[in-house]
């Protein structure tokens, strides 16, 4: 080991001891160092590495313990460990999020698919009930065909349908057409719809 003009040499199996007015500073490696004597460096002493070699150890890696590194340093620390925590707090809970969304959407999918066949049924429901009726009333009462019999279904149901708007509807007025004029209109708006319907089919 040596020094000149500022620069030392630390020897192969050696380590240096730097300070810096007085401070122990760093330890330096083997090699060529840049040791300006000027302001303050200097060195305290060097080891060899060899040392315990003529007992049968040789020193490969030593383990510190109980570090206290600056303040800074640990606040730096803990910011960089709780930035990854958020992060991945944010990942998982977009994740969870994107899960709630599906599920939801799969739900009211599902639902309006059963709500579906539920009118659908009940529509089928209706039909049957009024063919069953229509034959019924036929054949109980001589003399009545099948148009009167779907014009009385028909009153019945205006009516009905008016018994509903008045006890649910949440408007304070609903105009509606009543009298004995407006419920055959109703009638002959169907059957019209009906005979529409059964030329296009033709």
């Amino acid at each position: 080991m040596g020094q000149t003009l500022g620069c030392v040499q630390v020897d192969q199996s050696t380590v240096a001891v730097k300070e810096h007015f007085g401070k122990f500073d760093d330890v330096l490696e083997p090699g060529c160092h840049c040791l300006p004597w000027c302001v303050g460096y200097q060195l305290a002493g060097s080891l060899t590495l060899r040392a315990m070699s003529a007992y049968g150890y040789e020193i490969v890696q030593t383990l510190i313990v109980d570090i206290e590194p600056d303040a800074q340093v640990k606040r730096a620390m803990n910011e960089i460990n709780a930035a990854a925590r958020l992060r991945v707090a944010a990942t998982e809970k977009a994740e969870a999020e994107k899960v709630l969304q599906i599920k939801r959407a799969e739900g009211e999918a599902e639902s309006k698919y059963l709500s579906g066949l539920g009118i659908a049924r009940q529509r089928q429901a209706i039909v049957d009930g009024l063919r069953d009726s229509v034959i019924a009333f036929s054949e109980n009462v001589p003399g009545t065909s099948a148009k009167d019999v779907m014009d009385m279904v028909l009153v019945t149901q205006y009516f009905d349908t008016m018994k509903e708007i008045g006890a649910s509807s949440k408007s304070s007025a609903v105009f509606i057409p009543h009298g004995p004029g407006a419920v055959k209109d109703i009638a002959s708006q169907i059957r019209e719809g009906l005979l529409q319907g059964q030329s296009v089919d033709h």
